[in-house]
This record gives C-alpha cells, sequence and structure tokens, in this order.
C-alpha cells in the first residue's frame, strides 16, 4: 500500500510499551531520610567546626531590590578579623583557631529579619523635601 498524496502515514502503530520509558522513585523519602542521617554524622564526627565549610559573615545584597535580604559572604573584613583575635594569614595552630572560633558557637542558619513599621503621617518638611535634586546637587 503506497503512501498517500499528503505524506501521512497509513495505519500508525503508537502503541509501544510506555511503561519502560517511565522513572519511577519510589523510594524518594528513604533517600531524604539517608541524606540527612549522613549529614548529621558528618556534622558530629567534624563537632567544632560548621558543617557547611568555612565561617562566612552575614552581608546585604548590594542592589536596591534585594538590599533588605542577607546572606552569606565570601570572607570576613580585617577589621572583624582584628576584633576577633584573629590574624589575617591565618592562624597556623589548630589550638588558637579552635579558641578564636569557640566564643561565636555553632553557624546558625541565616534568616531575613524584618521589622514591620507603623504607617505615619507625613510632616510638611518630609513633604518639601526633594531627593533627588539634593542627591544630584551632592
Amino acid at each position: 500500500m503506497a503512501p498517500s498524496s499528503n505524506g501521512t502515514i497509513l495505519k500508525p502503530h503508537f502503541h509501544k510499551y510506555w511503561q519502560w520509558q517511565v522513572d519511577i522513585f519510589f523510594n524518594q523519602q528513604t533517600h531524604k531520610i539517608r541524606r540527612h542521617k549522613a549529614q548529621q554524622a558528618k556534622a558530629h564526627c567534624i563537632a567544632p567546626c560548621p558543617n557547611s565549610g568555612l565561617i562566612r559573615p552575614i552581608v546585604r545584597y548590594i542592589t536596591v531590590r534585594y538590599h533588605t535580604k542577607v546572606q552569606a559572604g565570601r570572607n570576613f573584613s580585617l577589621e572583624e578579623l582584628r576584633v576577633a583575635g584573629i590574624h589575617k594569614k591565618g592562624d597556623s595552630s589548630a589550638k588558637k583557631l579552635k579558641l578564636a572560633t569557640q566564643p561565636k558557637g555553632l553557624v546558625m542558619p541565616i534568616r531575613n529579619v524584618y521589622i514591620n513599621e507603623k504607617a505615619r503621617v507625613i510632616t510638611k518638611e518630609e513633604n518639601k523635601f526633594k531627593a533627588f535634586a539634593s542627591l544630584h546637587m551632592a
């Protein structure tokens, strides 16, 4: 039987065994529990150190849109290291480093803190203030 003139396939057979093509993981919850237990065991083995690696400072996002949120920064500033009593080159002694990081305790997850401000009436001075013009002049 020849194909028709408009290119359609006669008698197509699309009843393939589709179950072979699908992967279903019924043990997702088991894997989640296993990963959680492994993470807890790792944290217990390296007890004084944080589980996530190096200690990182909490910094704010730089853009105006996201500057209310905080994230983990890359490094501490020299002033922060001086206040903590850690030399900028790093302590070679593990004992000194352990003592330097011990008062801080374990690294807690970073949480954004939002302060709800109550609505208030705008004063005449605030209404007259031209922010763009003053910044432009500065």
